[in-house]
């Protein structure tokens, strides 16, 4: 048996009743990775050595029966490099962070030791989160394991990639327009964007901070929610970090979802969306509604300015919080300059890629005097118009149902000639971002060109459960996605 087609969860449980050990584990995800990874390029780093210690810890723990309601104890965790980890390189995908050692960890990076995750390595993404490929990385691309002429999406590219891949059980990664979301639709996994502050950020390198959310990639939906139990919860450390009681994910997979009432946004079938994908989608729709739920279509207010507003907001946090990296500190620092200001204007100009710069300078543009209002004001009140649209569109509906994205992958190349069509492709989910509901892209089915097409179901805030309950159901009926 191929231990690395395991669920997270299955391997979890083999673990446990003791058929095979956590180094074992490692060495099978160790070897996997070796063989794999020269073509698909997942991973910044392997923690080889890391991991093996921390196996002996980990095993310690389960034979003493400490971890015995852990029910990933002792699964590799793959986690995005721009989550901190102590002493572990963390690189955002970018030369101005290529030496960065974190000298504390991120808080999920901690719950997930504390229930004995072992972190196989940091993967790969585009340059500080800004991108839709991962082909922005100062560290190559990451390619789609379906088929590597193709992109496997972004930011998270390589959180997925090495999923899809079986490089890993599942993994961390972080959404801030769709990161998340739209790689696990082009690599047919799993993914979950979690409610705006369900999960900790603290440790996580900010590229928009009211926007950015760190969530869980797995090869199902029961991963998904088995992770998302470990790394939710109420942080001191992080002041938008929200305390609820919504917790216990897992525990609702596999209820009833008769009488659940499902909005599909009218304007979410139209103009821009492949035919393959719009029939997908409806077909998604048919087989839930086969299972009790309630169908109908509607008319989703403020969603066509999505994007605009969301890249003038991210774009302007982005300009602000990427002013720390300036040679000065920690990173990079040029090493051919006079005088202050051309330390900084080297540096910068040098530890950054164009993507980044580009986006820096539209946020700076937009943030300036004689602009602001214009822009940064204006996209702020598109923002709440968005989001009393789902509140509105919530007091009928428990779920709003729709595609991921707008198209299936595209090859390595495409995107990044025409950075507006690139813009355009996150249609879907950045509104979700923008309004900071709960979301997630599952696979449901494949496109034309053999590559596979998600399915996105978007929840109230903290409703993380009613997602998880309909996805799972979607789950145990959908064709399978075989890579």
């Amino acid at each position: 048996m191929d231990i690395t087609k395991l669920s997270a969860l299955e391997l979890g449980k083999k673990i446990q009743e003791k058929e095979i050990s956590v180094a074992e584990a490692v060495s099978i995800q160790i070897d996997k990775i070796k063989e794999t990874d020269s073509v698909n390029s997942c991973y910044i780093s392997v923690l080889e050595e890391n991991a093996f210690l921390e196996a002996k810890e980990v095993q310690r723990k389960i034979d003493s029966g400490e971890l015995a309601d852990a029910p990933l104890a002792g699964v590799p965790v793959a986690v995005k490099d721009n989550i901190c980890t102590k002493g572990i390189k963390t690189t955002c995908g970018s030369k101005i962070l290529n030496n960065f050692l974190p000298p504390y960890n991120a808080t999920v990076v901690e719950k997930l030791k504390a229930q004995g995750a072992i972190i196989i390595g940091k993967t790969n993404m585009d340059e500080f989160a800004m991108g839709s490929t991962t082909e922005t990385s100062y560290f190559g691309i990451t390619k789609n394991p379906r088929n590597t002429e193709y992109v496997p999406g972004g930011s998270s590219g390589g959180s997925a990639a090495a999923v899809a891949a079986d490089e890993a059980f599942y993994a961390l990664g972080s959404d801030t327009g769709g990161s998340i979301r739209q790689p696990s639709a082009f690599c047919g996994v799993t993914g979950i964007k979690p409610t705006y502050g369900t999960v900790s950020r603290y440790g996580l390198v900010a590229y928009a901070s009211s926007l950015d959310q760190i969530g869980p990639i797995g090869k199902n939906v029961a991963d998904c929610a088995a992770a998302l139990d470990i790394i939710s919860g109420h942080d001191k450390k992080d002041s938008t970090s929200v305390p609820t009681e919504h917790y216990g994910y897992s525990k609702v997979l596999g209820e009833d979802i008769k009488g659940m009432k499902i909005g599909i946004p009218k304007g979410y079938l139209g103009n821009g969306l492949t035919e393959e994908i719009k029939v997908s989608v409806l077909e998604a729709a048919k087989e839930l509604e086969k299972q009790g739920a309630i169908i109908e279509e509607f008319d989703l207010e403020a969603v066509e300015h999505a994007i605009p507003a969301y890249y003038v907001i991210a774009s302007a946090e982005a300009s602000s919080n990427l002013s720390r990296y300036d040679g000065i500190k920690y990173g990079y620092r040029t090493e051919d300059f006079e005088g202050l200001q051309e330390v900084y204007k080297k540096t910068r100009s040098e530890g950054f890629g164009n993507e980044v710069k580009r986006r820096m300078m539209i946020g700076a543009f937009v943030l300036s005097s004689g602009y602001y209002d214009a822009y940064y004001n204006k996209a702020l009140k598109v923002k709440a118009l968005i989001k009393e649209g789902f509140d509105r569109a919530f007091d009928k509906y428990d779920i709003i149902l729709g595609p991921t994205t707008p198209s299936t992958a595209p090859r390595i190349g495409e995107s990044l000639s025409d950075p507006l069509q690139m813009y355009l492709g996150d249609i879907y989910t950045v509104s979700i971002n923008l309004a900071g509901l709960p979301a997630i892209s599952l696979p449901s089915g494949i496109g034309n060109q053999g590559l596979p097409i998600g399915l996105q179901l978007i929840g109230k805030h903290f409703g993380e459960k009613d997602i998880l309950k309909a996805a799972y159901r979607f789950e145990q009926t959908r064709k399978e996605v075989v890579l």
